[in-house]
């Protein structure tokens, strides 16, 4: 067994850089099945998913080639072949293979993915979407079955507003015949980038990244080189470990606007921030003031921070109020936080969040966001060794976190049990 080690007190200088986006990436390399010929997917974030996903498509017959943050996808070889268990267990993401597989064989048997389960994410409006299609969706001994004679396309209005179903319907509908219309489609940057690269694979997409999308279907999609959007939830978290720290941190290869809800909450707590063109500097300060904060989908403050701007929010005067609109029980690691010492409970959707000094301890991540929060929290802690396990939740979204850490001058290392 892996764990973190971390001697923390230490203010976190010089720069990092951000790696491409994992929310991206896991829709990205599925949408290459689409292609018939070779994909080039530039800026990859060497992430244990990501591995994953390389495993999967190998399975199905391409060819999968790496060379550093690059990866080659030739998908002409690919099969229609049923995945009902294996690598696809290990990814929550995975469902982006039915959308993939059945927009180029017209079928595809998927197993229900796996991945970090901090809360149930059903897949009900992905299924209402390949319905609408003309595709028959069937649960079968724990696999999704999805045939369809052909994909027509259709006025799709998603009851929730989601990523996944989102990204989806337009892999499925990207080559279907005729017009498909989603209302009420997520707008997070992942969707436009999965949109950028399918338009440059020769689909019509139009209207990505607002909340009414429209898909021209066509018959063939081919390859193209494309390069992943920086990775906005691994930016807030180092921006947010800098701040934790009272640090000054460069946070270098980071699209700004993306990070508006956090900044705009960083600055209200007294945090300095300077942005540049395509990197971010944050400046900590010796008080931070306690604020409210309220996760929702995007452009709103990211569910994915909540768990590290937990741990900030430990380090602010006075009473914070962090609530979670997007998902009701992502409160695993406030347990573990309060084994460090801190003051939080929970109250429903919302975390009151009394600001004061943390403990080491050894602490277990339960998901990746988590980790995340527990690893800052880790870094404030001035006196002892803070151990957190459930390294694997970290490897999940966080590349070279160690190394960049350790470069940013903190006392951080991996220890084998």
């Amino acid at each position: 067994m892996e764990k973190l080690m971390i001697t923390g007190g230490r203010p976190l200088q010089g720069t990092v850089s951000i790696s491409g986006a994992k929310n991206s990436a896991i829709a990205l390399i599925p949408a290459a099945i689409l292609a018939e010929s070779e994909v080039i997917l530039d800026n990859l974030p060497l992430l244990s998913d990501v591995a994953v996903y390389s495993e999967i498509l190998e399975e199905l017959g391409a060819t999968v080639a790496w060379e550093g943050s690059q990866m080659k996808i030739d998908p002409s070889s690919i099969k229609s072949i049923p995945m009902p268990n294996g690598p696809v267990k290990k990814l929550r993401a995975s469902y982006y293979m039915m959308g993939a597989m059945l927009g180029r064989f017209k079928e595809a048997i998927i197993g229900l993915p796996g991945g970090c389960n901090f809360e149930p994410r059903p897949i009900d409006q992905h299924i209402k979407g390949f319905e609408a299609l003309g595709a028959t969706v069937a649960n079968e001994h724990g696999a999704i079955h999805l045939h369809a004679k052909e994909l027509r396309g259709n006025k799709i209005y998603l009851d929730v507003s989601s990523v996944g179903a989102t990204i989806n319907i337009m892999l499925a509908a990207a080559r279907a015949k005729g017009a498909t219309i989603i209302e009420n489609a997520a707008k997070e940057p992942e969707i436009i980038d999965v949109a950028t690269l399918l338009n440059s694979m020769g689909a019509i997409i139009k209207g990505a990244g607002t909340e009414t999308i429209r898909i021209e279907g066509v018959s063939e999609l081919h390859g193209c080189r494309h390069s992943i959007i920086p990775d906005r939830i691994q930016a807030g978290t180092y921006m947010i470990a800098a701040a934790a720290t009272r640090g000054n941190v460069l946070i270098d290869n980071v699209i700004p606007k993306h990070m508006e809800a956090l900044t705009a909450k960083m600055q209200e707590m007294g945090i300095g921030i300077e942005e540049y063109d395509e990197s971010i500097r944050v400046l900590g300060t010796p008080r931070y003031e306690h604020v409210d904060v309220k996760a929702l989908v995007y452009p709103g403050f990211a569910t994915d921070l909540q768990s590290p701007m937990t741990s900030l929010l430990t380090q602010a005067q006075g009473v914070s109020v962090l609530s979670d609109f997007v998902y009701s029980n992502r409160f695993k690691h406030v347990p573990e936080l309060v084994r460090m010492g801190a003051k939080i409970r929970v109250e429903g959707r919302s975390a009151i969040i009394e600001g004061g000094r943390l403990n080491a301890a050894k602490v277990k991540a339960a998901d990746l966001r988590a980790g995340a929060a527990l690893v800052i929290a880790g870094l404030t802690v001035s006196e002892g060794v803070t151990e957190v396990t459930g390294v694997e939740y970290i490897d999940r979204g966080y590349d070279h976190l160690v190394s960049n850490l350790r470069h940013l001058g903190a006392d951080v290392w991996r220890q084998t049990e």
